[in-house]
C-alpha cells in the first residue's frame, strides 16, 4: 500500500487499469519520495516488444479510471522488470532504487 497525502493507494488497482493498455506487457506501481505528499505514485512499465505509448497517455487512463488520488504522478520505461525465480514481479526492489540514500522510507 501507499499512503500519498493521507490516502490509501493500492497499487494492484492501479497496475490493473495500465494492464489494460494494448502496449503495456507488464507494470509495477510503486511509492516514490515527494516532498509535498510524503510518497508519490510511480508506474514503471515493460512494454510489449514492437509497442510504444507515451506516459501522458497511460496517466489520462489512469485519471479517467481511477480519479486524481490513484493516478500515477509519472511513469518509467524499463526493457524489463526485475523478476523472481517464480516470474513474480520484485516491487520492493524497484521501490528501493527510489528511496536509496534516505533516512526514511516511509
Amino acid at each position: 500500500m501507499v499512503i500519498s497525502g493521507g490516502f490509501n493507494v493500492y497499487p494492484r488497482e492501479v497496475e490493473e487499469v495500465l494492464w489494460s493498455h494494448p502496449a503495456v506487457q507488464d507494470c509495477a506501481v510503486v511509492g516514490v519520495p515527494d516532498e509535498k505528499w510524503g510518497e508519490a505514485l510511480k508506474a514503471v512499465v515493460e512494454l510489449k516488444p514492437g509497442r510504444s505509448v507515451e506516459p501522458a497517455e497511460l496517466i489520462a487512463l489512469c485519471r479517467e479510471r481511477l480519479g486524481g488520488v490513484k493516478t500515477p504522478k509519472s511513469v518509467e520505461f524499463w526493457e524489463a522488470l526485475p523478476r523472481s525465480p517464480a516470474g513474480k514481479v520484485k516491487r520492493r526492489e524497484i521501490r528501493e532504487r527510489y528511496w536509496a540514500g534516505r533516512e526514511r522510507s516511509i
